[in-house]
């Protein structure tokens, strides 16, 4: 349960005061609700879809899941 003296936010050094606390919380809450301008294009897979067999290394184990 929660009570008016438990703060979401926690000062590390220094000393802040409420109208500081508060606009902190008014940044960071604006930050979170701020929509993106346009969502991002789906460009596809980012890696390659093979694997360079000269990169992988030379030794597996016997219990290895990779063949």
């Amino acid at each position: 349960m929660s009570t008016a003296t438990e703060s979401v936010l926690r000062v590390e050094k220094g000393l802040a005061d409420a109208e500081e606390l508060a606009a902190i919380t008014a940044v960071l809450l604006a930050r979170a609700a701020a929509q993106p301008a346009a969502p991002a294009a789906h460009r596809g897979r980012s890696t390659a879809g093979w694997r360079r067999l000269e990169r992988t290394p030379g030794f597996r184990a016997p219990h290895s899941w990779q063949r």
